[in-house]
């Protein structure tokens, strides 16, 4: 006959072949989703400072400043299997050394519940917008993009970028830093 412990063994055993079953529709039913939604970047202020290197060597490297405006509905990328967006706005451009270079800017978490509606104004860049060399200067084509990591409940991490950025040139010459 059947004891406790092997009806109890079925009963989990179904129980969490439902549950499998459950969170597999879950990860389908949101897996084609097109999570794009349309974002305005503006750049306010764009400055560039020499600096010295922070690897100890004599060499300078290039600082830039930016602040920007940044406004987007995230609204409908949220859905019942979305937890939480990981936000950043990146900068990518070419160097002589380098074909492509990738500097995070800025970030930020919005939480399942939270305002979703972004509107930023004049907004420092979070983060050291540092290149290992001189390739800020005179670069006219600095392209920042806003893109989100989707944290779902069930099922893969996307990586979706915004469809809207803009691109910005750097000037020539440096700000002048002061010595006290």
């Amino acid at each position: 006959m059947n004891t406790v412990l092997s009806r109890a063994n079925s009963l989990f055993a179904f129980s969490l072949s439902v549950m499998a079953a459950l969170t597999f529709g879950c990860f389908v039913t949101t897996a084609f989703k097109d999570r794009r939604v349309p974002v305005d970047v503006h750049v306010a202020k764009v400055m560039l400072k020499n600096v010295d290197d922070f690897t100890g060597s004599r060499e300078r490297s290039d600082l830039g400043f930016i602040t920007f405006d940044l406004s987007a509905d995230l609204d409908p990328v949220f859905d019942w299997n979305v937890k939480q967006l990981f936000l950043y706005l990146s900068a990518e451009y070419a160097t002589e050394s380098n074909s492509l270079n990738q500097v995070v800017l800025w970030d930020k978490i919005v939480l399942r519940g939270e305002n979703t509606k972004l509107n930023l104004k004049d907004t420092k860049s979070k983060y050291f917008f540092f290149d290992d060399g001189n390739g800020l200067r005179g670069n006219k084509n600095i392209t920042l993009t806003l893109s989100w990591n989707v944290v779902p409940n069930a099922g893969i991490l996307p990586l979706v970028a915004g469809s809207g950025h803009v691109s910005l040139p750097f000037p020539d010459t440096y700000e002048s830093t002061k010595s006290y």
